[in-house]
């Protein structure tokens, strides 16, 4: 947290995008070291949002997706920020209401393309939820869709939205923060608009952008164990299909982990590695539901309990995120959230 309020304006308050059980990092462990340092927390549903609330009790909570019509007057109840896009949700909020109005975010749509009112029609939307009783429009928010990616696009989408803010701040339309920036856009454009910015990536200790990796920690490390070690002829299939075929004698550990852990089925056949006794160890074949096989071969000391690092560091070797994700055709986020439930969770001393 210290990394991203150094590159957010002074008096901005960070947002800790927790969703997804904390990007696959596990919401018991995340929660707890946040609650001191975030100003807000931001999730995606009503679930989550019950969920954070028992490690960070007095913590705005954000709830970042619409929510069902079932879920409506809970999320009132609890005293959740929910989203809302169009005068229907409002309205649906408004009779949710007790003696407390409810306070929302109006979503605005400035090329995401997902959720939100269009930014055309968002100060009227404003007008017309100002006049409806039992809410108030706590804040609005935008989203960028391509921060890491396109540099013109994501400077207009600021400009455009800062603006709209202005506006609806001169006509007393909202009351609350602005916020647009997600992790891309805290670390690309720290002065674009809003006084509240979002980090969800980056709060692991994972860039978007490789440029920026050294100012980060990442914190996840995954690891594994070897189950078995077998002397492997020259000529042998190894893995369904037998896509890899040994080319000489060597030595293979079996590893306890596979596609349904959250190891990349599309990993195969792409030079991935993992980390034994510090040092690569190429995966041979197809990655399968539960095992992967790698290459022992001159390793001295690798044995059945012998540990493995997927993620994170062993020696002076390193596999990040990044690498896995490059490999494997996917992105970072993708392969955090698939990390499975088998995966045992623990804090680290």
């Amino acid at each position: 947290m210290a990394a991203l309020r150094a590159r957010a304006p002074a008096g901005s308050a960070l947002m800790a995008v927790v969703k997804a059980d904390a990007y696959g990092h596990g919401v018991r462990w995340t929660v707890p070291e946040l609650r001191d340092t975030a100003d807000w927390l931001g999730v995606a549903c009503l679930q989550e949002a019950l969920q954070v609330r028992q490690f960070a009790p007095k913590l705005p909570v954000l709830i970042l997706g619409p929510a069902l019509p079932e879920e409506r007057l809970q999320v009132a109840r609890e005293g959740f920020f929910p989203v809302v896009s169009n005068f229907e949700e409002a309205a649906a909020y408004s009779q949710c209401s007790g003696s407390v109005p409810v306070a929302v975010h109006l979503a605005v749509d400035t090329g995401m393309g997902r959720i939100g009112v269009w930014e055309t029609e968002a100060a009227a939307l404003a007008r017309a939820i100002q006049k409806l009783p039992g809410v108030r429009l706590a804040g609005v928010g935008s989203h960028f869709p391509s921060a890491d990616e396109d540099v013109d696009l994501t400077l207009g989408q600021s400009v455009r939205f800062e603006a709209l803010v202005r506006e609806m701040r001169a006509q007393s339309l909202v009351e609350g923060p602005a916020h647009i920036a997600n992790s891309a856009g805290m670390i690309l454009f720290p002065n674009c608009a809003g006084e509240l910015f979002r980090a969800g990536l980056t709060l692991f200790g994972c860039s978007p952008r490789p440029e920026f990796q050294e100012a980060l920690k990442p914190v996840l490390t995954w690891k594994t164990r070897v189950t078995l070690v077998r002397e492997v002829a020259a000529g042998r299939g190894v893995s369904y299909g037998s896509t890899y075929v040994t080319p000489a004698a060597m030595r293979i550990a079996t590893l306890a982990v596979g596609y349904a852990d959250g190891f990349r089925r599309h990993l195969s056949g792409r030079e991935a590695a993992v980390l034994i006794g510090g040092r690569r160890c190429a995966v041979l074949g197809r990655v399968t539901m539960d095992q992967i096989l790698v290459d022992v071969s001159g390793l001295e000391g690798v044995e059945v309990g012998s540990e493995v690092v997927l993620l994170g560091t062993q020696g002076g070797e390193a596999l990040w995120v990044s690498e896995m994700a490059e490999r494997a055709g996917t992105i970072p986020w993708d392969i955090f959230t698939g990390i499975g439930p088998r995966v045992v969770r623990a804090a680290a001393e």
